[in-house]
């Protein structure tokens, strides 16, 4: 593991380069542009534009020497955030408004480390690598081909990129930890997180004749009412669940009765049954309120699914991360975060794990929160996430 301790200076040039440069959702050219090109100096066999809704993946496949075995991949994601930067530091973002405050610029460049040493190394290892790059983790676009909402995650499995796949793993850098540490879920590492956008159709009218009009924001109301009984009263309370609205718009004029409303939101939980009867509720809820009311609804849903780690291959993690970092640097974590990750994609296909790499140092002052304008890490965590994913890769 030497040679990628050797890595350090290149691995924080890189993270510094794509931090300075943030590109959001699927329009990652630049950042996929700089990883196919690094693999392909390496020797590593390359394909671009994987994904065949927006095509803006790159994979990575490396074999090893030393005979046949499973195929183990690794996986980074790519995108920033809207968010601007608060942070003063010489590779602050070039990007005004668009900032990586979720650490997918060090998740990249560990991935690169990884590929790197292993491209090295390959007469060290049995089987085949499969390194991914991942555009959209942070939302999803409506697809051209068939109007889904779809995030990167699930764009590049319809690709094929879990075919023949035996196991597979990513990291995530967690501030709450400080760096040199590793937490890892037994089971349920992060929530299912579901977006929806309703919007309801009425008809316009002026205020002194509503008898005429049919009233969208009125829907919109009694909808956000009854969506709040809805998870009061048909979510177990034994499990966490959780649904928020993030916004509604309606009305054109002040004395005009609104012909359109539109809600927007997300809800989380961690069972795929508890998922589903929050959709159905949705569903129902509305396809009520509009017939109730006269008008008409349509509604767009992104249904997401919980990151779940497979007991067996949280083992794997625990060996290889005491190796690199310590035994004592290993930390069981309980659920406690309705976040969502669409790795839970990969998860639900594949057994692997989705674990978390600490990157806090308090007597840095990095000590904010992911999708925060003054999130920032440790990146001496650069390497040690290197030598993590290399010992995933290689392990028997």
């Amino acid at each position: 593991m030497a040679y990628t301790g050797s890595l350090q200076e290149e691995l924080i040039e890189i993270r510094r380069d794509l931090h300075q440069h943030p590109e959001l959702l699927y329009g990652v050219d630049r950042t996929a542009g700089i990883a196919a090109g690094l693999l392909e100096s390496w020797g590593i066999e390359v394909r671009r534009n994987v994904g065949p809704h927006f095509g803006m993946g790159v994979v990575g496949t490396l074999k090893g020497t030393g005979g046949e075995g499973p195929i183990i991949l690794l996986r980074a994601d790519m995108d920033a955030l809207p968010i601007q930067e608060e942070n003063d530091v010489p590779y602050r973002s070039l990007q005004a408004g668009v900032m990586h405050a979720c650490g997918h610029d060090a998740h990249t460049a560990m991935l690169l480390g990884a590929a790197k040493t292993l491209s090295q190394f390959r007469d060290h290892f049995r089987g085949t690598i499969r390194f991914v790059f991942q555009p959209a983790e942070e939302g999803a676009l409506q697809s051209p081909l068939d109007g889904r909402l779809l995030s990167g995650g699930r764009d590049m499995i319809e690709a094929g990129i879990l075919d023949g796949v035996e196991r597979c793993y990513a990291l995530h850098v967690m501030p709450e930890l400080p760096a040199g540490s590793l937490g890892i879920h037994d089971h349920y590492a992060m929530a299912a997180s579901s977006h929806f956008k309703i919007r309801f159709i009425g008809t316009s009218g002026h205020h002194s004749a509503p008898h005429h009009a049919v009233d969208a924001l009125q829907m919109a109301v009694r909808f956000v009412t009854e969506v709040n009984g809805l998870m009061a009263n048909k979510v177990d309370p034994t499990e966490a669940a959780v649904l928020a609205f993030g916004t509604m718009q309606a009305g054109t004029a002040i004395n005009v009765i609104a012909a359109q409303s539109e809600l927007t939101g997300t809800y989380r939980a961690f069972t795929k049954e508890t998922v589903a009867a929050i959709t159905d509720g949705l569903q129902r809820h509305a396809a009520f309120i509009a017939e109730s009311a006269g008008g008409s609804y349509e509604m767009e849903l992104r249904e997401g699914i919980a990151v779940v780690n497979d007991p067996s291959e949280v083992q794997r993690v625990v060996s290889a991360a005491a190796e690199v970092l310590g035994s004592e640097q290993v930390h069981r974590l309980s659920p406690s975060s309705l976040a969502g990750e669409d790795f839970g994609w990969y998860l639900d296909r594949v057994p692997g794990v989705f674990a978390f790499i600490g990157c806090g140092n308090a007597a840095q002052g990095i000590i904010h929160a992911i999708h925060q304008p003054r999130f920032d890490l440790d990146e001496s965590i650069l390497v040690q996430g290197t030598r993590i994913l290399v010992k995933l890769a290689v392990q028997p």
